[in-house]
């Protein structure tokens, strides 16, 4: 007899459809066909153990199942709960007038239990998109996948439940989630405040520019100035992420497995800080079996790289085309995959192996030579896609000993959302463009040209510091935030001047 149930596969960030046939016929073989890896393969275990513990039998006849479409590789044990269903209805073990309206996914253990499995977020929004009444999961991924309205979505713990429901045998509710009632109560938590900072007001100042532009930063300074303490309070703020960003970062982190059972739906801002010894393809994303990698989980948030210059120069060199790209395309002789990659890059380094080069009181111990040596560690090409480079010194004994609080982080994100409310107005036209970090060489000539005295500050930097094209760009593209920060339609001669002065390791002193 011929069945058909219907999994899905993840590629990218996007599920597709996988039809999975089997036939019991005469006969004792079993054959598993449609590009199925080991982890599918020892499905057959897994099954045969679940499914005697439940009461059933694995059919003692030739059984054929092709997983289709055939010429695409499909991976992991997600697939054991819609085998095993297949097998069970094709043996006529049980009814299967229902199949065909469900997508069933879900790992078996050898009890019959289900353990939940990666990108449930995906395969549901695929699973409305082509007309399925719902998807059948294991309990704990039920709740992020309800969030996509207009289909249901069962959560059960184990097979025999699964099978009671579709023999009608047990009346079952869909999980359902409010999900612009989660949305908004996941969006008003603070974890990092500016308050909490003493001192360091100019470094506040240029993280507010970043912030409010979506300008990629990075902070130079001795050790214990305050560097990671302002980064991990950057995301918070960052305008709140909007429903349809919650939604394109759920499904990420759930491609990733990076959900927890605890939440639905990604409500704050990403800020990831790998470690230095990080790999190239855990950065950008890829591998055996392709996975986003940190700069996709960062994707609407921050992605922190503190200690720049001890990272290896090849993982930090990957980041250059997804930096203007904003997308990184994972390319391998058998598959191509996109992730998008829109962060904001905020990293930290000490001025010297020592910490202490231009420290006001204490003395460097490097050698001749050294300073610059570490700084290059850093490439140009890299630095010159940094629009922000912030000199941060230590915090004097008497700021830190004040007790007047400081500027809390919800005043610096009101100002920040008025400076994107009127890039989105200046944008709406362009799909691509939603600050002014984005903005390409047309819209910067259109939006950004300083008027006569800004460009001759421009160009008085530009000789002198001996900038690039692009270091050229990115103090327009800069000195466009600050003026949206103050309401101001013109780019006038003091925002060109504030923007010059965020290129810190453009100038001659550095290294020497």
């Amino acid at each position: 007899m011929l069945v058909k149930t219907f999994g899905s596969a993840v590629s990218g960030i996007d599920a597709y459809t996988i039809t999975i046939e089997v036939n019991v016929s005469k006969g004792i073989r079993f054959f598993l066909v449609g590009l199925p890896d080991n982890a599918v393969k020892e499905s057959h275990q897994r099954i045969d153990s679940s499914l005697k513990e439940c009461g059933y039998k694995w059919p003692g006849h030739k059984i054929v199942i092709n997983m289709a479409p055939a010429d695409i590789r499909k991976e992991g044990a997600a697939y054991d709960l819609p085998l095993a269903i297949g097998v069970l209805a094709a043996s006529t073990q049980i009814v299967h007038h229902k199949l065909s309206d469900y997508i069933l996914m879900g790992e078996l253990s050898l009890d019959g239990s289900l353990q939940p499995v990666k990108g449930v977020l995906p395969m549901a929004i695929r699973a409305k998109e082509e007309g399925f009444k719902g998807c059948v999961l294991p309990l704990e991924n039920a709740r992020e996948a309800a969030v996509v309205e207009g289909i249901d979505i069962y959560g059960f713990e184990n097979i025999k439940q699964v099978i009671r429901f579709l023999e009608d045998d047990e009346e079952c509710e869909p999980v359902r989630v409010d999900t612009v009632k989660e949305f908004e109560k996941g969006t008003q938590a603070v974890d990092f405040d500016f308050s909490d900072v003493k001192g360091q007001e100019s470094v506040k100042r240029s993280l507010e520019i970043a912030a409010a532009g979506g300008h990629n930063l990075i902070m130079i300074g001795p050790p214990g100035a305050g560097k990671s303490m302002l980064a991990k309070r950057l995301a918070n703020i960052l305008p709140p992420l909007t429903l349809d960003e919650a939604l394109e970062t759920t499904k990420i982190h759930s491609v990733a497995g990076k959900t927890g059972n605890e939440t639905a739906l990604v409500t704050q801002r990403p800020f990831r800080s790998p470690h230095h010894t990080i790999s190239d393809v855990a950065l950008v994303g890829g591998g055996s079996f392709p996975q986003p990698g940190e700069i996709s989980l960062a994707h609407n948030g921050v992605l922190f790289l503190d200690e720049l210059p001890e990272f290896k120069r090849t993982v930090l060199e990957v980041m250059r085309q997804p930096l203007e790209d904003r997308r990184i395309s994972i390319s391998r002789a058998r598959f191509t995959i996109d992730y998008p990659a829109s962060f904001m890059l905020v990293s930290s380094m000490n001025p010297c192996p020592c910490g202490y080069f231009n420290h006001p009181e204490k003395k460097c111990v490097c050698s001749p030579g050294v300073v610059q040596k570490y700084l290059s560690k850093i490439s140009g090409p890299l630095l010159d896609r940094i629009d922000l480079h912030i000199e941060v010194v230590p915090v004097p004994f008497n700021k830190l000993a004040e007790a007047a609080p400081s500027e809390n982080s919800v005043a610096v994100r009101e100002r920040v959302m008025r400076a994107r409310k009127i890039q989105n107005q200046r944008f709406e036209a362009h799909d691509t463009v939603h600050c002014n970090a984005q903005m390409s060489s047309r819209q910067l000539a259109q939006y950004a040209t300083p008027n006569e005295e800004g460009m001759q500050i421009l160009k008085m930097a530009m000789e002198k510091l001996d900038l690039s094209a692009r270091a050229y760009d990115r103090i327009l593209k800069v000195s466009r935030t600050i003026a949206d920060l103050e309401n101001c339609e013109t780019v006038e001669v003091h925002h060109v001047a504030e923007a010059v002065q965020y290129r810190s390791l453009d100038r001659s002193n550095w290294g020497m």
